[in-house]
């Protein structure tokens, strides 16, 4: 089971608002200036343990390197990544409609983790699961494990019980 994120506001926070991980030392907190969330490298790595693929799904046109890199530099290993770029060449392609920012579906991820409400849902109508973050919460680690647990059972097939 996938389960991604998105970067700015849920996973990339401003300290002045939020609990972060402490700064990446001198000279890569130059090149990597977003800050992490508190937990964030936690919960990825945990997620992974109990037999979750972790991607990054957002609409910025951060490089899937530059992305990779800052993670590598936390201790955490990303199973997938799109980004803007590939979401347009890959999702939107040339269609006249216009899709949400994200469809998450499209690449088989059971759950999403984003902030804007848009997203969200969005999932409804094209069929894929969401969890809204809100701002600060000491508790989002615990919340998205349990919804990607409550997820799990619902795809689990029947004869594996």
């Amino acid at each position: 089971m996938r389960v991604s994120f998105d970067l700015d506001e849920v996973l990339f926070v401003s300290p002045q608002t939020h609990k972060t991980e402490p700064p990446l030392p001198f000279p890569l907190n130059r090149f990597f200036q977003e800050r992490l969330r508190l937990g964030t490298p936690d919960l990825i790595n945990s997620l992974q343990k109990m037999g979750y693929e972790v991607w990054i799904y957002t609409s910025s046109f951060r490089t899937e390197r530059y992305i990779r890199r800052l993670f590598r530099c936390y201790g955490v290993h990303l199973d997938g990544i799109v980004n803007g770029e590939r979401h347009m060449r890959e999702v939107q392609q040339k269609s006249r409609t216009i899709l949400p920012q994200k469809m998450p579906n499209r690449y088989r991820i059971s759950l999403h983790v984003d902030d804007e409400a848009v997203i969200c849902s969005a999932g409804s109508l094209y069929g894929f699961r969401t969890y809204q973050l809100f701002a600060q919460d000491d508790d989002w680690k615990d919340k998205i494990i349990a919804r990607a647990e409550s997820i799990k059972k619902l795809e689990r097939p029947e004869d594996e019980d």
